[in-house]
């Protein structure tokens, strides 16, 4: 957990994730009114509002993947973009590894072209990663005194049918013309390769060896506990 990194419990740590079901999460900030919560609720589509920021996700058939450290480290020091950048490098190089010809975003973008639409994959912000001009990759980061926690989604398939009725005025032909998934591109890729380069590219970016760790009993129980505020109506109806 990103707590436990901050505090020093637990080293720099990245995961990764899959999904049993669909399931969404929305940005920090991000008003629940974007999503049709009728038709999730009508479809078992669990919604969750996550710590980080930026738009909503639909997510299944992806890797997801977080990254947790502490602001004491040089390389992670300098703030949230300068984080960002190197994280996205990373998988820059990750993506270059499998033989996909993807891009990373060197502009920042502002405004309406980053609020306009309910889902984080219509706008390509700084630092992240596309592929044939679309989206394949988001990420958001949530910085606090000590640390930042960064979560990000990769793109394996795109279900653009179920993204239009779940999300409110996000247009099939908008998200087609926005988002792509991986799968589209490397039928056969295993997504076991995919996370292994992303491990290698991570230990050739930041010049460190990860070792596979085991959940702590600590980690067990904040998860837990975060179980609790996440479900909680309180958590998920603030905006």
């Amino acid at each position: 957990m990103a707590s436990d990194v901050m505090r020093g419990a637990s080293p720099p740590t990245l995961r990764f994730y899959t999904w049993a079901v669909p399931s969404v999460s929305i940005g920090c900030f991000q008003r629940v009114g974007e999503i049709d919560l009728e038709y999730c609720s009508g479809n078992s589509i669990p919604l969750v509002r996550r710590p980080t920021g930026g738009r909503a996700i639909l997510h299944h058939v992806e890797l997801t993947c977080s990254f947790s450290g502490r602001n004491n480290i040089p390389v992670f020091s300098e703030g949230l973009l300068r984080t960002y950048g190197s994280l996205s490098r990373a998988f820059y190089r990750a993506f270059r590894g499998v033989g996909l010809d993807v891009e990373i975003k060197t502009r920042r973008e502002k405004g309406r072209v980053l609020t306009g639409s309910p889902l984080c994959f219509q706008s390509v912000s700084y630092g992240e990663i596309s592929l044939g001009g679309k989206k394949v990759m988001g990420s958001a980061q949530k910085r606090w005194k000590e640390g930042f926690l960064q979560q990000g989604s990769i793109k394996l398939r795109v279900n653009p049918e179920e993204m239009e009725k779940v999300f409110m005025d996000a247009g099939r032909d908008n998200i087609l013309s926005s988002m792509t998934g991986i799968l589209d591109y490397l039928p056969d890729l295993d997504p076991a390769d995919l996370k292994e380069r992303i491990r290698e590219a991570f230990e050739e970016i930041f010049e460190v060896k990860l070792t596979p760790l085991r959940v702590t009993d600590s980690e067990r129980d904040l998860a837990l506990d975060l179980l609790k505020k996440y479900r909680s109506q309180e958590w998920m109806f603030r905006r």
